[in-house]
Formats: structure tokens, C-alpha cells, sequence
């Protein structure tokens, strides 16, 4: 397990009893680096979202937490917020969530010249996507698969 893996599976634990008791739950961990700066972002969420509230009661009790534990010996910036309205789907519980729901699915590389797809969110399993786009199915290889991420529709 990598150093950014363990930082952020051992944020996770540590956030558990605190998103219980703030009535939220965990949406996403990640701990980068960004220019010379390192981030650990957390990402809540609930019915309805989050307000600046949730995220403040959220970011005072982590931060008592990571400061007892001091797990993660480089300075770096802590930030709680919502995941957002076009949220990326990173892991299969998020997926698992948006099923039936319109996302875009972005490729590294071109398929037919494209780069680009929408449609609803059909299926996955471990190495596909499947989306329904114009009626008919598209299947997508994970490992080709740049981002996906709820469509916003306005």
C-alpha cells in the first residue's frame, strides 16, 4: 500500500465517529500533492447535501483527531467540503449510488475519434462501465476511463 493509500485509508477510520455523530457521511479521501503543497481533502455529504455547518463541525473534530494521532509527518492543508453536484465517481460505491442517473465518462485516449461520452449509468463490475447512450449500450474498459462523473444537467 502506498504512503497516499495509507494516509488516507487511516482518515477514513479516524473519520468514521465523526461523520456518525455530525449526521453526514464519508463521500471521499485524498491526500495530494499540488505544486509544493500537500492537501488532505475530505468530501461529506448527506440527503440533501452538506452545509457550512457540517463542514466546519466536521473539519474542528478531524483536526483534533489528526493532531492526536499524527500519522502524516509532511505539513500539509486540510479541506472538508461537498463532493459537489458533478461529482466525480471514483469508487464502485459511488457508482453503485448513481445507477440509473446521466453521467460523462471522459477517455485518455480517442474511441472512434471521441473523447467524450454521456449517457446513464447502466452497469459496472471490475473491469467495465456500461452506459446507455442513444438507447444502445456503450461498454467501456476501466483502464480506459479518465473520469467519470455526474452529468449536470441544467
Amino acid at each position: 500500500m502506498s504512503r497516499r493509500e495509507t494516509y488516507e485509508e487511516k482518515t477514513e477510520s479516524l473519520l468514521s465517529p465523526i461523520v456518525e455523530e455530525a449526521g453526514v457521511a464519508v463521500y471521499d479521501v485524498e491526500y495530494v500533492k499540488e505544486g509544493k503543497d500537500y492537501y488532505l481533502r475530505v468530501y461529506i455529504d448527506k440527503p440533501g447535501g452538506v452545509n457550512i455547518q457540517d463542514c466546519e463541525t466536521v473539519s474542528r473534530a478531524l483536526s483534533d483527531a489528526l493532531d492526536t494521532e499524527d500519522f502524516i509527518p509532511d505539513a500539509y492543508i486540510l479541506e472538508v467540503s461537498s463532493p459537489g453536484l458533478g461529482r466525480v465517481l471514483k469508487k464502485d460505491r459511488h457508482l453503485e449510488q448513481s445507477l440509473g442517473e446521466q453521467v460523462e465518462i471522459k477517455t485518455y485516449k480517442p474511441i472512434d475519434k471521441v473523447k467524450e461520452f454521456a449517457g446513464i449509468l447502466k452497469a459496472y463490475d471490475a473491469d467495465t462501465i456500461t452506459i446507455e447512450e442513444d438507447d444502445s449500450p456503450r461498454v467501456f474498459d476501466r483502464q480506459d476511463i479518465a473520469t467519470v462523473r455526474l452529468a449536470l444537467d441544467f
